[in-house]
């Protein structure tokens, strides 16, 4: 086997501290990460945990091998957001599944997310979810009543460890539903009925639909098996969504740990706001991409770099500010690169922060250190292992030709050089700059450089 010498560590959510990451086995790393419902585009929020989990699975791949190391991310499509969705539209479930899954991938693609090696849908495992339902309820932990079947959250000891949070605790501070049907306010569902003009499927209950939270047990546990190394997603599923995986896969399974290491997400804001439709900061990710609002579109690989500018454990403030620096960067950087080999291994600069519980503001750091110093093969080999700088993702920077402009701002220059009049100089340097064109101007020449907001259009006017 191929020796291990790089060492990883992860904050784990269940410990509270940031472990070494040991996998069970290191030639069969396995991770899982909670995936989209899919019934309408991704928000900008939704595409965070995706670049995350998309940077660890990059570095679990750099260490371990590609070949040991399986992500599955699941796709929820049977939901009852779905099921409203279709109701108000008309449209058939199956047609909106189909479609929004597509443009999820499509949009995650776009910021340069790899795909991971098992997507499964709910839909495909519906089987599987009632033979573990059926184990939950013969062990004990699980029971039926009028066409539902509920989770005794009492009967595992364990519950709460993930969140922090005590039953009594949840009970006292939560509206928690009352159902004639639960023994127990916590109890939660992992089968429920269906009438005709919903989705349903055949059970030892009747006709009805999976909950939400037996999805992802019985899907991990087919394709990863009882236990795994990664569970990971935003924050906003740690309670109650894997908290209650935790609970059912451990009941299910005898007891054996769902997975060793959980990572969370922080969640993101837009301007220093929480994201909401109310404040007029809500936007998908496909409103970034083409443009909304009168905005440009933004390219997919300065979203990514907006986003690996700050750590995943903290909350990340999506800025017009942060969006323009970005796109500076990285066409400096392009121009730096052109032509250029990267270097043969990932530099240890950009590596080594980010096996330090994903530290990928740090690894961006040492790219900018990288390109100061002119070493544009170091620059190159560690943006692309942080999935920038890749030629897949370089089209938005392509096709600009600036040479005849600095032929013209030279020869102006040149001639305001002998008469003492700059007023030429000046009319081209101010258009230059309002096209989002960055002028350089030394003893050794002219350069222009195409930096925040270039608009080639605006070129024209000079």
């Amino acid at each position: 086997m191929t020796e291990i010498r790089t060492e990883i560590t992860l904050h784990n959510t269940l410990s509270r501290k940031k472990e070494i990451f040991t996998p069970i086995k290191a030639d069969d790393v396995r991770m899982y990460v909670c995936g989209p419902t899919v019934y309408d585009r991704a928000h900008i929020g939704n595409a965070r945990p995706v670049v995350v989990f998309d940077v660890l699975y990059r570095l679990l791949r750099e260490v371990y091998g590609p070949e040991a190391v399986t992500y599955v991310r699941n796709f929820t499509d049977v939901d009852d957001k779905i099921n409203a969705r279709a109701a108000e539209s008309g449209r058939a479930i199956g047609e909106i599944t189909a479609e929004t899954t597509q443009w999820y991938l499509d949009d995650m693609g776009a910021l340069g997310a790899m795909e991971p090696n098992e997507m499964p849908r709910a839909t495909q495992y519906i089987d599987q979810m009632i033979t573990m339902i059926e184990k939950l309820i013969a062990d004990g932990f699980a029971y039926a009543h009028d066409g539902h079947v509920l989770f005794r959250v009492r009967k595992y000891d364990d519950y709460g460890k993930l969140s922090g949070r005590s039953v009594d605790d949840m009970i006292a501070g939560a509206r928690v539903e009352v159902a004639s049907y639960k023994e127990d306010p916590m109890d939660f569902v992992l089968w429920k009925p269906s009438s005709e003009d919903l989705p349903g499927w055949e059970s030892p209950w009747g006709l009805g639909r999976p909950g939400w939270h037996i999805e992802c047990s019985a899907m991990s546990y087919e394709i990863l098996g009882a236990s795994f190394d990664i569970h990971g997603g935003g924050n906003d599923l740690m309670f109650p969504h894997h908290e209650n995986e935790i609970a059912q896969s451990c009941c299910a399974n005898k007891g054996a740990p769902m997975a060793n290491y959980w990572l969370h997400n922080e969640m993101l804001q837009v301007e220093g706001k929480k994201m909401s439709k109310s404040l007029g900061n809500f936007f998908t990710v496909r409103d970034l991409l083409d443009g909304h609002d009168g905005n440009p579109g933004v390219p997919g690989e300065v979203i990514r770099f907006v986003f690996l500018s700050t750590h995943y454990g903290k909350p990340m403030d999506w800025t017009a500010k942060k969006a323009a620096e970005a796109e500076a960067t990285l066409r400096k950087w392009r121009t730096l690169t052109a032509d250029v080999a990267p270097a043969a291994e990932v530099p240890a600069e950009v590596l080594q922060p980010v096996a330090d519980d994903l530290n990928t503001a740090g690894a961006i750091a040492a790219l900018h250190q990288f390109a100061s110093a002119g070493d544009a093969a170091k620059l190159l080999a560690g943006a692309q292992f942080l999935g920038l700088l890749t030629a897949e993702m370089g089209a938005w920077a392509e096709g600009v030709d600036l040479s005849a402009y600095e032929t013209l701002l030279a020869e102006a220059r040149a001639k305001a050089m002998e008469t003492k009049d700059f007023a030429e100089v000046d009319r081209i340097k101010t258009a230059l700059t309002e096209a989002g064109v960055e002028v350089r101007m030394s003893k050794a020449g002219v350069e222009l450089l195409p930096a925040a907001g270039f608009d080639a259009a605006k070129l024209e006017e000079i």
